[in-house]
């Protein structure tokens, strides 16, 4: 099947970091700051939520690989965006460039791959084990 998904098209989402972002509250560490898990979290809804407005009905993405660097600390109440760019395409195989920052610049930067698959199919082969 053929997709209108292209290399270079980019996509963001954002948030207010919030209690349930912190370090503290996902269980990776003690201090009240953006938690890495979420940041990643973060990197990841940017990635998909760009390929699916191209993808056609029934079909979605699944993340496989997650390669961060988390730079440096961000505070609870401030924003956070994430902007996800589709680099590679082979096949149904997409990679991602990302990069996460603050109102005071850049705090995290990474690659991202994930797969374009029939999203019933794949969760009945998931059942299945």
């Amino acid at each position: 099947m053929e997709f209108s998904v292209k290399e270079g098209i980019e996509g963001a989402e954002e948030i207010i970091v919030g209690e349930k972002d912190l370090a503290t509250a996902v269980g990776s560490g003690t201090v009240d700051v953006f938690a890495t898990p979420a940041m990643a979290a973060l990197m990841e809804k940017a990635s998909w939520k760009l390929v699916q407005r191209y993808l056609p009905e029934g079909f979605t993405t699944v993340g496989t690989e997650l390669s961060v660097a988390h730079l440096k600390a961000t505070p609870p109440g401030m924003r956070v965006r994430c902007k996800a760019k589709i680099v590679r395409i082979e096949g149904k195989k997409l990679t991602f460039d990302i990069k996460a920052t603050d109102e005071r610049g850049l705090i995290g930067k990474g690659d991202h791959t994930r797969y374009i698959v029939k999203k019933k199919r794949f969760e009945e082969k998931a059942r299945q084990g």
